[in-house]
């Protein structure tokens, strides 16, 4: 895949896909929640099965992050759920977003230069 197969402002090497099991979830919570997350910049692709509570969405890491999915749930009255592995991936997932923005900002170097000839 290219970065022409993703929609605009999405880059493929700062892709990541999340997978957040959320709770108190109805309906109209689910519909909200997926429509504002769909407009931001930097999402390729949003999914939430309301009779799971599972939320899939896949984005850009270097314009979004966990956080700000967070602030969208909870906005709209739910949360993520309490359990130890939504605990686990939920700060693994903070730790490769920040790792991610900031690979993203990082100017690479290298201590190879070109020796003019003599």
């Amino acid at each position: 895949m290219s970065d022409m197969d993703h929609r605009p402002g999405v880059h493929e090497a700062y892709l990541v896909k999340r997978h957040l099991k959320l709770e108190a979830l109805d309906a109209a919570k689910a519909d909200a929640i997926a429509q504002e997350i769909d407009r931001l910049l930097g999402v390729d692709k949003v999914a939430l099965d309301e009779a799971s509570g599972r939320l899939d969405v896949a984005y850009d890491a270097s314009h979004l992050s966990i956080e700000r999915l967070e602030e969208i749930v909870r906005k709209h009255g739910s949360d993520l759920d309490h359990g130890w592995w939504t605990h686990f991936k939920e700060g693994w997932y903070r730790f490769t977003d920040q790792n991610v923005r900031e690979n993203a900002q990082h100017e690479p170097w290298s201590h190879h230069r070109i020796m003019p000839r003599r």
